[in-house]
């Protein structure tokens, strides 16, 4: 049995903690803020409740496995929902497209028959290569352990394979190839920002997001996506890890064997014989770690694109919205000026805006109001003073909205802000970046930072190590390390 100290509660830290635990580790996890959770977050006030992280869970059997494997089912630590129509696209041409829950055919028919054309056939040929790709990087990539460029070549061993993945062809390029209509090519585009990335530099691979999304369902969980974080919280302290919040660590300690222990900022030593980081990689190997083996992973993760921003604006509505979705996109005529923008540090002049209005009562005073979650894509903290026009730009951004066909602005209650500064501030992300690194690049997504450091007994969860942002690949990151600690211990 092995002392592990895990340096976060973000649900990468807490669902390896919980793994970690059962199979006989003992466990302590450290949380500088007030709660677990990291950025799977809610605000709640006057009655309105808001998912104020992620607001869309996909692939539910990453967390199944997670809880079966650690005591009960998931489905009985949280009620969780199938969406019958999972998005509500609106277009600059003026064209709707409501897009089904579940079920990759079903989804490309909803596309024919709304948008015309060759759309049902040319979404569903995309789909199918999607899932090619699914299957052939899902186990040597997404659920192994990173191998660096090294992993490019297990994935090169049949042309047929390579060719298909497209190693070297950008989604937006994908998006063309395959897709006639250009508000496909728009919504396929979406999905780099899924990984914080810009789809004329993401790799064609992405694809895999939206057939994951469709392939296994978009759903809901009642009261929340935050209801995750709270389920999983109460699994390791049933399990008995013990959590400490308001606990912030200094540095990660290490001697030539590897780590020894962490160090408070209060002065206090923890002994410990490995520590999980679910943490930033870069705030990692830049200010916990003072090792010289930190240095070639920091100089890694420098040399990669930081990931893009959001600015929020959570809105307490009275009233009903007609022909409203549980998620609804509003896109502009310009994709391309957005993400100059974003990676040219500008504030976004005409954004998509992504509304997340859940159907719950849970989150709701009443059946006359509404909670609107609102989310934009925004350059990070440091390249804009986010503070300095946070009321501004959330103006700008409600006029944008109003423009688009839905005017909230004499029905909202009170809003909360929350914008790429404050992202930096509460969860230590620099810049506000929500995924760490971008997957900006043929290469980039190979070169995200390893779950297993070059120094013995250090290990790295969460959505800026492998394989990436978003809820089954954090999960998956903590089975990966869980695996790997329990093979070598």
């Amino acid at each position: 049995m092995a002392r592990v100290v895990v340096v976060g509660a973000g649900m990468g830290g807490l669902a390896a903690a919980a793994r970690l635990r059962v199979k006989g580790h003992d466990v302590l996890v450290l949380e500088q803020g007030p709660r677990a959770g990291g950025k799977l977050d809610r605000y709640s006030r006057d009655g309105f409740v808001f998912d104020s992280g992620p607001s869309l869970l996909t692939l539910p059997a990453v967390y199944r496995d997670l809880f079966l494997k650690t005591g009960a089912p998931f489905e009985e630590c949280v009620d969780l929902q199938p969406l019958e129509t999972a998005f509500g696209y609106r277009f600059a041409d003026g064209a709707s497209l409501d897009v089904p829950g579940v079920d990759p055919g079903r989804i490309a028919q909803a596309m024919g028959a709304q948008l015309g054309g060759r759309a049902q056939q040319d979404w569903n040929d995309l789909m199918v290569r999607a899932g090619e790709v699914w299957r052939i990087t899902r186990g040597p990539f997404i659920t192994s352990p990173l191998a660096g460029a090294g992993t490019l070549i297990k994935l090169a061993t049949d042309p047929r394979e390579v060719r298909a993945v497209a190693p070297f062809t950008s989604l937006r390029r994908l998006g063309r190839h395959h897709l006639a209509d250009p508000r496909q090519v728009t919504l396929l585009d979406r999905y780099a920002t899924y990984q914080g990335s810009d789809p004329r530099r993401a790799p064609a691979a992405l694809m895999t997001i939206p057939y994951v999304e469709q392939a296994f369902g978009a759903w809901h969980l009642g009261g929340g996506i935050a209801t995750l974080a709270d389920a999983l919280t109460a699994r390791c302290r049933d399990r008995g890890v013990e959590l400490r919040t308001h606990t912030d660590v200094a540095r990660i300690v290490t001697n030539p064997d590897g780590v020894s222990g962490v160090r408070l900022t209060d002065g206090e030593h923890i002994d410990a014989d490995i520590v999980v980081a679910n943490v930033d990689a870069t705030a990692l190997y830049a200010d916990l770690v003072d090792d010289p083996r930190a240095r070639k992973p920091l100089r890694t993760v420098q040399r990669a694109t930081p990931s893009l921003s959001g600015f929020v604006i959570m809105a307490a509505v009275r009233g009903r919205t007609a022909n409203l979705r549980h998620h609804n996109v509003w896109f502009p005529a310009d994709y391309d000026a957005e993400f100059d923008a974003v990676f040219g540090g500008r504030p976004v002049a005409d954004p998509t805006i992504y509304a997340c209005v859940p159907d719950d009562p849970r989150m709701r005073p009443d059946d006359d109001s509404e909670s609107w979650f609102i989310l934009v894509n925004a350059a990070r903290e440091g390249l804009v003073n986010w503070q300095e026009q946070r009321e501004s730009y959330a103006d700008h951004v409600l006029d944008v909205l109003a423009r688009r066909g839905v005017d909230l602005r004499s029905r909202i209650l009170w809003r909360e802000i929350r914008t790429p500064a404050d992202l930096q501030q509460r969860y230590r992300a620099p810049g506000g970046s929500i995924y760490g690194t971008s997957s900006n690049g043929m290469r980039a997504a190979f070169l995200r930072p390893a779950n297993i450091s070059p120094i013995p007994g250090l290990y790295l969860v969460g959505g800026s190590s492998h394989p990436g942002g978003g809820l089954p690949l954090v999960g998956i990151s903590a089975d990966i390390v869980a695996e790997t600690i329990g093979r070598a211990t």
